[in-house]
């Protein structure tokens, strides 16, 4: 499973990465199959969000590290190096630019909700399957 993650390089700017979710870990479903799942983590909180049609915010940082889940609607992220990519309902992404220039956010189709799960202290994406 696929997400893309932006986050903030050493020279403070802001890039996009698309990143590969391990789901090795298999269980058997009630109704028959077997689903395919991640580790799990605790979250520090869960947040759900409306924005509003026509939001454009600047440049900003986020507020801390999470996964941004796109319910409804369309949100566009652009980082630093002028590259902008469009979530809409379903996907999500992993914003992790705490530091630096950051990214600017803007509502595309709107309003739109999203859920925002914060990851906890430590978490590393690229070790995600440890």
């Amino acid at each position: 499973m696929k997400l893309i993650r932006f986050h903030a390089t050493e020279d403070g700017a802001s890039r996009f990465q698309e990143i590969e979710v391990p789901v090795n870990q298999s269980q058997p479903s009630p109704a028959g199959g077997i689903l395919k799942q991640s580790n799990a983590w605790p979250s520090p909180a869960v947040r759900f969000v409306e924005l509003p049609a026509g939001l454009d915010q600047s440049w900003h940082h986020a507020p801390a590290r999470q996964i941004v889940l796109v319910l409804s609607g369309c949100v566009e992220v652009e980082t630093s190096d002028n590259q902008k990519r469009r979530c809409t309902a379903g996907q999500a992404f992993i914003a992790d630019d705490l530091t630096g220039i950051g990214h600017s956010t803007r509502v595309i189709e709107g309003p739109a909700a999203v859920m925002f799960v914060e990851l906890p202290q430590g978490f590393d994406v690229a070790k995600w399957s440890t």
